[in-house]
């Protein structure tokens, strides 16, 4: 059962995925050993190569430092630092000049006194510096000179020389008062009393805003110094880019950018750039991490705007001074993708390879695939053909896969077994006689299991026998007189039936004629098998509730004299066949118990029906029995209306049925009204009441003339008197006796006669009210009732005599019934009772009478009858119908009902007319209700053709023999039956 997400996946697609899978899993397996493998190589190589621009940088600076060291060291011995005139220094500018040409990255040398004195030669190598310092376009060195001559007397000046020292342009600049006292280099030479070159830190030259630093030594309480230019060394990083978009820079303790790869940010021009301002994202987070985490460990790879980047920063040692540090950091950061530009070049070559090799293998994919799914596909398309019960398809085909081959050749078993069984449950399924059925599983089991013979025992009732029930042995099918019934109290019995029996397996045994046990029980089999030994099969039958209920036993041939038990295959199969075998008995022997529980029921019903009034006598049970002799008629007639005329057993069955539930509605209708025998009968017959107050009338009339004359002559005389009013009294209780017998139609005259005998008034002194039902009370409160004595009529229609109809009682039209309903439930009124001008029934009563009708179809079609009896209720509600469409409860004309519903029609007529043994009334001859029917047939009552069915095949006859008393079978005269 599918789960309500389940989603299956195709095989084909299973089997593709999982190689593809396999192949892209191999080479994610190799592609992510190789990154690693990539990264680790690639982190090493850049690691050797950040240290290798390191030492390249750091020999760049000492490349520039060091003969500047020297130079400094040379200068500080010359003229230029002595006492003296300023011309005696200006001697000295040659060998500054000279200075300057043998070291580019020297920007100036100069020299300071202690007295204040200071010397600078500068060179101007671009315009822009010359713009700056004011200098003629031909200038290439500028001499700063500051001249002090006591304490306020100072001296400053500039002066451009030609690039051959000619003196182009003197300046005196009064605002040029350079103190070198002051500077950092001048006190930190003089700190240092050994004459060593010292160093500054680096800082922006504040005439041409260059990156330098400056190196000073000391002679004596003078200092000679140069600014070394540090401009080359942005130059060199930029070189020294190891990819397109590596970064590289130097920076100090405090975060001011000496050189990077990058070109300087606009800013302010007197000092230098931070890290933040250089605007490189990379180092500006690297710079952080280092600031902010000195002594941890640095990650080497960093992750900035979704790109990977390796990274590295640490100190440039001074050379100067071995294991000193300068304070200097050079941080290097390179994209990682560049990096590993040729891993990614092969990894990519690889994924090439890798599709390619997939493309390649779709092919071979898609037949490894077909060669596995399309059996199964098969296969899954032969199960559900299976699972619709369609057998019809060939058998599913072999495969190379072994396991899928086995699997074809189990489904085409499965296949064969099911179809197989389905035939025979289907058979056994639609077989319903059941000594056919048994017969039939023989058949059905001997044929699909290849048995040469069988036989079927049943358990008898008192489960004391195994008794034969069916059999097939070549010549000898269905003679069961050949088996005899085995008791089954012996477990050592050698009936192989009755050890299978007792011991609730199957059994089977080797017979041989040479056996005289086995011939005294199988000496018939052997004969009719014509075969000295053969092969036994029992199995035991059990049903749903795995009760025993039989036995089946199975012949097999054992050729060549050859002994063994039959294959596990075989025997497994004739066991599932005789579970459906034993299914099947007991299917029809439930059904079987089931009709005859049903048919003992309706005979109850009916039974009940007949004795809960004499008045109806045997009549349930011979209008069936009438029914069914004209139904045979009919099936029987050659020719006329009634030549295709037939019944199968279900129709039968339907028509037992209705024809004895016809009048099951019967139990809802009260037995005085069924039973009422005069007009005023109720429960008991009221003319006795009535009779009593005729007595009291009688009375009244003789004590009234007592009271008028006492004397014996005057009583004399008031008999004589009295006699023509008790005549008249005595004439007219018998008139009135007469009316409630109902023989007689009750004429006009007759009911006005009625109406005056019954307005005679007579004096009541008691309460009627008394000792009455509390029903009845509440009738009788309807109406005032007049103070006693009381004069009253001698019949009356008083209130209390009306019944109501109760609440919630289904009108006739709920159901689709034509029969008028009576406003009233019943209306026992005196006058209106002997008012009656036919028969003793009132309209309230002959509708309950109706009714009967009326309820046997709601009481019929409420109950669940199988599809085969569906028509029950239409046939057992029809026989009170009319061919011409005025019967009752729905009014049908002939064309709208059943023939079988017709038949019933004419055998309730003419059992009712020759009914000798109802109380009301006398059976009539058969000449008399002959007559009666013939005109019932011309008035449209019955149907004619039936009807002349009815009486040209004898049926009535053969219903009067067996039903009517001697007397009342005359002779009937019968025409010519139509052309």
């Amino acid at each position: 059962m599918k789960t309500p997400n389940f989603q299956p996946r195709s095989i084909y697609v299973t089997l593709s995925v999982i190689m593809i899978g396999l192949v892209v899993l191999l080479y994610a397996a190799l592609a992510t050993y190789q990154l690693q493998v990539n990264k680790r190589r690639m982190l090493a190589q850049a690691a050797d190569t950040f240290e290798r621009v390191g030492r390249e940088v750091l020999g760049s600076i000492e490349g520039e430092l060091r003969p500047a060291r020297t130079t400094t060291q040379l200068l500080a011995r010359t003229p230029l630092l002595a006492d003296g005139e300023p011309a005696q220094r200006l001697a000295e500018l040659p060998l500054l000049a000279g200075a300057l040409q043998a070291n580019p990255s020297l920007a100036a040398v100069y020299g300071g006194t202690a007295e204040g004195s200071f010397l600078l030669l500068r060179r101007l190598d671009n315009d822009e510096t010359r713009r700056q310092v004011q200098a003629p376009a031909a200038a290439a060195y500028l001499l700063q000179s500051v001249d002090r001559r006591g304490r306020d007397e100072v001296l400053g000046r500039y002066r451009f020389y030609a690039a051959d020292l000619s003196l182009l342009q003197t300046d005196e600049r009064a605002d040029y008062d350079f103190d070198p006292r002051v500077r950092p280099w001048f006190e930190l030479a003089l700190e240092r009393h050994d004459g060593g070159v010292v160093q500054t830190a680096p800082y922006l030259f504040f005439t041409t805003n260059d990156v330098g630093l400056t190196l000073a030594a000391a002679q004596g309480r003078a200092v000679a110094a140069v600014d070394v230019s540090l401009r080359a060394l942005s130059e060199t990083l930029a070189r020294q880019r190891i990819t397109p978009s590596s970064e590289l820079m130097i920076v100090d303790a405090h975060g001011a950018v000496l050189a990077s790869s990058h070109p300087r940010p606009a800013g302010n021009a007197r000092r230098l750039p931070t890290v933040e301002e250089l605007g490189v994202p990379v180092l500006q987070q690297l710079w952080n991490a280092v600031r902010q985490s000195p002594a941890a460990a640095l990650a080497p790879i960093i992750e900035v705007e979704d790109r990977e980047w390796v990274v590295r920063m640490e100190a440039l040692p001074d050379a100067a001074a071995p294991g000193g540090s300068t304070g200097l950091r050079l941080a290097i950061a390179a994209p990682r993708d560049e990096l590993q530009a040729d891993a990614l070049r092969s990894r990519r070559v690889s994924l090439a390879i890798t599709i390619g090799i997939l493309l390649l293998m779709l092919p071979l994919v898609h037949w490894a695939a077909n060669l596995v799914s399309k059996p199964l596909k098969q296969l899954s398309q032969e199960a559900e053909t299976i699972r619709r019960f369609d057998f019809s398809g060939p058998d599913p085909a072999r495969s190379v896969i072994w396991e899928v081959d086995q699997l074809a050749m189990s489904m085409t078993h499965m296949k064969q077994s099911l179809q197989r069984f389905l035939e025979i449950s289907s058979a056994l399924s639609a077989e319903r006689h059941f000594p056919t059925l048994l017969d039939r599983i023989l058949e059905e089991t001997i044929t699909a299991s290849q048995a040469t013979g069988g036989a079927l025992h049943l358990l008898s009732p008192d489960g004391t026998l195994l008794e034969p029930a069916a059999l097939r042995l070549r010549d000898a099918v269905g003679d069961i007189g050949l088996l005899q019934a085995w008791r089954v109290d012996d477990a050592n019995d050698a009936s192989a039936a009755v050890r299978a029996l007792h011991s609730e397996q199957t059994v089977e045994v080797d017979l041989d004629w040479n056996n005289p046990q086995h011939m005294a029980v199988y000496g018939n089999v052997f004969d009719r098998l014509q075969t000295s030994h053969f092969h036994l099969l029992a199995l035991p039958l059990k049903n749903r509730r795995n009760e025993l209920v039989g036995t089946l036993s199975l012949s097999f041939e054992s050729p060549g004299g050859r002994r063994g038990k039959l294959a596990p295959a075989r025997v497994a199969f004739v066991e599932a066949l005789s579970g459906t075998a034993a299914v099947a008995i007991d299917n029809q022997q439930l059904l079987r118990a089931q009709k005859d529980l049903l048919e003992s029921f309706i005979r109850l019903v009916a039974g009940a029906i007949d004795a809960k009034s004499p008045y109806t006598g045997s009549h349930c049970q011979r209008v069936p029995e009438l029914t069914k002799m004209l139904a045979r008629a009919a099936c029987d007639a050659k020719t006329g209306p009634f030549a295709d005329f037939q019944l199968d057993e279900d129709q039968w069955e339907a028509l037992h049925i209705a024809s004895w539930l016809h009048d099951c509605g019967k139990v809802t209708t009260p037995e005085f009204v069924v039973d009422k025998a005069t007009k005023l009968e109720t429960i008991y017959d009221r003319i006795h009441e009535i009779r009593t107050r005729f007595e009291v009338l009688k009375r009244d009339a003789t004590i009234a003339r007592y009271e008028q004359a006492l004397d014996p002559a005057t009583i004399e005389r008031a008999r004589q008197d009295l006699a023509p009013v008790h005549a008249r009294l005595d004439d007219d209780f018998a008139f009135v006796a007469g009316c409630n017998v109902g023989s007689e139609f009750m004429a006009p005259e007759k009911v006005e006669r009625l109406r005056e005998i019954g307005a005679r008034r007579w004096l009541r002194t008691l309460d009627r009210r008394l000792g009455v039902s509390h029903q009845e009370r509440r009738r009788m409160d309807a109406a005032p009732d007049s103070p006693l004595p009381a004069e009253e009529t001698l019949l009356s229609d008083r209130p209390e005599h009306v019944l109501e109809r109760p609440r919630g009682e289904l009108p006739p039209s709920h159901g689709g019934f034509t029969v008028r309903q009576p406003e009233h439930l019943y209306d026992r009124g005196e006058l209106y009772n002997l008012s009656i001008e036919r028969g003793t029934l009132t309209e309230e009563e002959r509708y309950k009478i109706n009714d009967h009708i009326v309820q046997t179809i709601r009481m019929l079609e409420e109950l669940p009858f199988p599809r085969h009896l569906r028509r029950v209720p239409e046939i057992a509600g029809g026989h009170h119908e009319r061919m011409d469409g005025k019967g009752y409860p729905r009014g049908l004309t002939a064309e709208q009902m059943s023939i079988e519903a017709r038949m019933m029609a004419i055998a309730d007529v003419f059992e009712a007319l020759t009914a000798d043994d109802r109380p009301y009334k006398n059976g009539k001859t058969l000449s008399e209700a002959v007559a009666i029917m013939v005109r019932m047939s011309e008035g449209g009552h019955i149907d004619p053709a039936l009807f002349d069915l009815f009486l040209r095949s004898g049926v009535y006859l053969d219903y009067a023999k067996r039903f009517m008393r001697p007397e009342q079978m005359d002779e009937v005269s019968l025409a010519p039956s139509p052309a």
